[in-house]
């Protein structure tokens, strides 16, 4: 199949038969299939490959892939992940947007009948396009720079995955993780959704050419059904947002300002809700905020 083929939305390609021999966590194997392609990795795109297969073991181990599985790959670079997982799950769908690392990994994943590329921005993918209303997990090795929109972009779908399992920056994973005390606007969008969990941190050292940062992988089991509909979490996350909004002022202060409210009616709303107005956004629980939503929602359009 030619290489100009790539760029239809979907793809599938390859047969069962003999796996390939290219070693993706092997430096120079992975510095040898770039030469051959005449490509060099690119920061901008977060293009930091993981050649470390312990890490790589650690993933597929903490999505607990089976034969049954469907997956779905984002970012999914030259194929070292994508290979592991074709393994063990019945389908992998890996979506990729970067026209000459597809030729690549056209080439790793070709033996693979149950993989099936797609060309396409991971955030222009709906889900319910690709598996329906089928069930299916995220497994992915994420740029540092799309981390937060990726997390928005699938958990809000009409089809989110069941189970997340990404390797992200250890800040960011730290601000997911977090506890009442030191909340971030990005902890209460992932916990509002699921349960986050560090699996392992991961040193700079297991990528090629290595970050300036360590990683995590960051496993989230997402509820099954959440409380509110689409209308009313949009409510919650626009007061979730003002509240977040400046974070050095204290809660009834930033609520004013992020919605465009008088200070008064704010006190009015945090008291109903049994909050000190005098608090910060960090310090709420995901349940706080909700009861503050409850207080609110029939004031905001």
């Amino acid at each position: 199949m030619a290489l100009s083929q790539a760029w239809f939305p979907f793809l599938a390609w390859g047969s069962l038969g003999m796996v390939s021999d290219i070693d993706l966590t092997n430096v120079r194997e992975l510095r040898n299939l770039l030469y051959a392609h005449n490509m060099r990795p690119h920061k901008s795109f977060g293009q930091n490959f993981l050649v470390d297969r312990s890490v790589l073991q650690k993933i597929v181990e903490a999505a607990q892939v089976n034969a049954g599985d469907e997956i779905l790959e984002v970012g999914a670079g030259m194929g070292v992940l994508t290979q592991e997982l074709a393994k063990l799950a019945r389908r992998v769908v890996a979506v990729e947007l970067e026209r000459d690392m597809l030729s690549v990994l056209n080439e790793t994943t070709h033996p693979y009948a149950n993989v099936e590329l797609v060309a396409r921005d991971l955030l222009l993918l709906d889900p319910a396009e690709v598996f329906g209303e089928a069930s299916y997990k995220l497994v992915a090795n994420l740029p540092y720079y799309i981390t937060a929109p990726t997390f928005r972009h699938f958990l809000e779908s009409k089809n989110p995955p069941r189970l997340f399992v990404v390797m992200v920056q250890w800040e960011v994973a730290q601000r997911i993780v977090a506890t009442p005390g030191d909340m971030s606007l990005l902890g209460v969008s992932v916990q509002f959704y699921g349960r986050p969990q560090i699996v392992a941190r991961v040193p700079s050292s297991a990528f090629y050419p290595a970050p300036k940062v360590d990683s995590a992988i960051l496993r989230v089991d997402v509820y099954p059904q959440v409380s509110l509909t689409a209308a009313e979490r949009n409510q919650f996350f626009r007061i979730v947002q003002a509240g977040f909004s400046e974070r050095r002022k204290q809660l009834h202060n930033s609520l004013a300002h992020g919605l465009h409210r008088k200070n008064e009616e704010m006190h009015a709303w945090l008291a109903a809700a049994n909050i000190d107005a005098s608090r910060r956004a960090e310090t709420l629980s995901i349940e706080e905020w909700q009861q503050l939503w409850r207080v609110a929602h029939e004031y905001l359009p």
